[in-house]
C-alpha cells in the first residue's frame, strides 16, 4: 500500500483522472482519494515507480510518497 501527496487536485474530475491512471497500470487497485489533504492511498501490487509515474502523466505531480 502507497500514500502520496499528488499536487493539483481540485475537484472531482480530479478525482477519477487520478483514479482511472492508477487503474491503467493496476486494473484491480484500490484508490482512496482525500482531496482536502491532496493524498492519494493506493492498494496495488504496481510498483511504486509505476504508480507515480502513471499520476505524474496524468498532470498531477507526486510531491512525496511513502509505503505502508
Amino acid at each position: 500500500m502507497y500514500e502520496l501527496q499528488v499536487e493539483g487536485m481540485s475537484c472531482g474530475g480530479c478525482v477519477r483522472s487520478v483514479t482511472k491512471s492508477v487503474q491503467v497500470v493496476d486494473g484491480t487497485a484500490k484508490v482512496e482519494v482525500d482531496l482536502a489533504n491532496k493524498k492519494v492511498r493506493i492498494d496495488s501490487q504496481a510498483s511504486l515507480d509505476s504508480v507515480k509515474s502513471a499520476i505524474g502523466d496524468a498532470g498531477y505531480p507526486v510531491t512525496a510518497s511513502v509505503v505502508i
